[in-house]
């Protein structure tokens, strides 16, 4: 089972995935975890998920640290396909607590009353390929099994 969750074919597909998917995921963490690009930063972002949408604390942590650690893991190319799953659960949750009553725009013209899921259901599809096609050339995962 290790061995093959860290399997990767020296291939560019998986790293320009993994790469995108760290690149667009990372600023969200940022925002939630130090206030940076107008984010709360932790704490207004922890009083957020537990009085607003009523995520348990630990919860609300560990999506923090999945949104920076794991983006960043994502980038460097450690464990993709667990970062992958987690990240897909993550927007699912947000599409269900959040985005789903919104519709599917995203709201470019500030005339709705919020951000659709477009944007969660392309990061979805992006962590399949991700999991299908593992980290790729130039990580982590493909140096700890030596392919």
């Amino acid at each position: 089972m290790k061995k093959k969750i860290f399997l990767s074919g020296d291939h560019w597909t998986g790293l320009a995935a993994r790469i995108a998917l760290g690149s667009l995921i990372l600023p969200h963490g940022l925002q939630k975890a130090f206030g940076l690009f107008g984010g709360y930063g932790f704490t207004g972002t922890m009083q957020y998920f537990t009085d607003y949408i009523k995520v348990p604390w630990l919860l609300g942590a560990f999506i923090i640290f999945t949104e920076f650690i794991g983006a960043v893991l994502l980038i460097a190319g450690y464990a993709v396909r667990i970062w992958s799953m987690v990240i897909i659960a993550i927007m699912l949750g947000t599409i269900v607590t959040v985005h789903g009553k919104n519709g599917f725009f995203m709201n470019w013209g500030g005339t709705l009353q919020g951000e659709g899921y477009e944007y969660h259901l392309a990061i979805i599809a992006l962590s399949v390929i991700v999991i299908i096609v593992g980290a790729g050339r130039y990580s982590i995962d493909r140096k700890l099994i030596r392919q």
